[in-house]
């Protein structure tokens, strides 16, 4: 078995159902063991490990496969059954706590893959443990100890009490803050159903909220707040029920975005607007850190509201732990998001908690109300693009990194060479390009680069005027004319 095989950023993924299944019970008991050993050669004698799952049809059994792999090495496990990742870190930080977790989850991928993340006192692990981790697991011999057992114990009641404490502590204690409040919770048969009834017992009113029960099939749409049938749900739901907001999570709940009352979605460029917005009021002058497919607009708007805007690399790891650097080092910055909803907050440990975020969003919507005011006001002013979109380049040479930097290269030799192309100073991977279309400064611009995993080369292109798309593309098409490695026809197709 190559293990390595199973590396996704900092998470292990990969197929756990049907004839093409790769990450299966004998997989994960194996990867349980490593674990173990893992924290012991750190200097844990006897590990103390958390296990919890998602929906998955095959979550229980890789649960039970991990932890079985864990106790067998010397462990002492306690299994949750179904939980949310940020709950399963959450879990170590409490009595009696413990030295790591463990989530069984895939978040939105489809029902048929499945995986593992994992936990530590200090955060979610890096790409480099979890290479350390599998290199243990690919050791020939067995890793097994005496003295490992298994208990089980339900704690999403706790988690529930953890967000109803802050909700409690932000809102003066009043028992039931959300009294005349009409919010709709989509938890897309993934874990978070739980949420609805939280606000419920603090006074809200629910009605219309849908799909609640745990169904690993996903049945009704993919659970994610970046997918435009899952937030075209949610944004008819609360029309429908004529609600003041809708709450949308993903699967294991590290995600999360939200609706006003006009049926508005609020995630990427607006979500990370709107809680900068709430942050930059309450500690002027700090840094937001986010990935680097943002709009221009949401620079804009950072910079307006007396903020820093960093734009670092994709990939929620990357953009935490550019935070947690420049927090260490004495910049301000509470804030890591990435456009996919990840947001973490240094007042949350640096957790991509997405019913937190929620939480936090909630409270400021009581808050606001009680002044007639929204939590869309708080980004009025926030500059949206006429036309986004993204596309992906298929890389087509088998060292597909190799290859793809090559194409990056030819596109910054072509800007060099071209005044009419600004590359952007401050980016952090690929190439981003602004150019000045109709006049207008700085209108339009894409940004190029490689995908962490994949062998693609995403694209994004953003015009602050009408028909900017095609004429960025082509631009770059002129660049990318005679290069053999990658499929262009994805371009081809925003020049028609």
């Amino acid at each position: 078995m190559d293990y390595y095989s199973l590396i996704s950023g900092s998470d292990v993924r990969g197929v756990a159902i049907g004839e093409n299944a790769v990450l299966t019970e004998a997989v994960g008991y194996r990867i349980g063991q490593a674990f173990a050993v893992f924290l012991m050669r750190k200097g844990i004698e006897q590990p103390r490990v958390n296990v919890g799952h998602d929906p998955r049809l095959s979550s229980p059994s890789l649960e039970q496969a991990i932890a079985d792999g864990l106790a067998s090495a010397g462990a002492i496990v306690r299994t949750f059954g179904l939980c949310t990742t940020p709950a399963m870190y959450m879990s170590l930080l409490g009595v009696p706590g413990a030295d790591a977790s463990v989530m069984v989850t895939a978040s939105h991928l489809p029902w048929e893959r499945n995986g593992y993340k994992f936990f530590l006192p200090d955060g979610g692990i890096t790409g480099a443990t979890l290479r350390e981790i599998l290199a243990i697991a690919s050791e020939s011999g067995d890793h097994k100890h005496a003295g490992g057992e298994i208990t089980r114990s339900a704690y999403l009641p706790v988690y529930t009490e953890h967000l109803r404490d802050i909700f409690l502590k932000r809102l003066g204690n009043d028992p039931a803050p959300f009294k005349g409040l009409h919010i709709i919770v989509d938890a897309g048969n993934g874990s978070g159903g739980f949420y609805a009834k939280l606000l419920e017992s603090l006074g809200a009113d629910i009605t219309g909220s849908q799909f609640l029960d745990p169904d690993g099939h996903f049945p009704n749409h993919i659970p994610n707040p970046e997918n435009k049938a899952a937030m075209d749900s949610i944004s008819q739901a609360v029309l429908r029920s004529k609600a003041d907001l809708g709450v949308i999570f993903d699967t294991d709940c590290d995600r999360a975005a939200i609706v006003d009352e006009a049926g508005r979605e609020i995630n990427r460029n607006r979500l990370i607007a709107l809680i900068s917005a709430i942050l930059l009021r309450e500690k002027p002058g700090i840094t937001i850190v986010t990935d680097s497919v943002t709009s221009s607009g949401l620079a804009t708007f950072i910079q307006a509201h007396g903020g820093h805007h960093l734009r670092f690399k994709r990939g929620y790891r990357n953009v935490i732990d550019e935070a947690r650097r420049l927090t260490a080092e004495g910049t301000a910055a509470p804030l890591a998001i990435e456009t996919s909803g990840h947001a973490a907050l240094e007042e949350n440990y640096f957790l991509d908690d997405g019913m937190y975020l929620v939480t936090r969003l909630l409270c400021e919507a009581v808050e606001l109300g009680k002044r007639g005011q929204s939590l869309s006001s708080l980004i009025a002013d926030l500059r949206e693009p006429a036309e986004s979109t993204e596309i992906r380049f298929n890389i087509l040479a088998p060292d597909f990194k190799a290859a793809g930097q090559k194409v990056i290269d030819r596109v910054v030799a072509y800007a060099d060479a071209h005044k009419s192309w600004h590359p952007a100073a401050d980016n952090h991977e690929g190439i981003r390009i602004s150019f000045d279309l109709n006049g207008v400064p700085d209108s339009a611009w894409f940004l190029l680069r490689l995908s962490l995993h994949d062998p693609v080369l995403p694209l994004n292109i953003e015009s602050d005027v009408p028909g900017g798309i095609a004429q960025v593309a082509r631009e770059l098409n002129n660049a990318l004319e005679g290069a053999e490695s990658i499929d262009c026809a994805p371009l081809t197709a925003l020049l028609k």
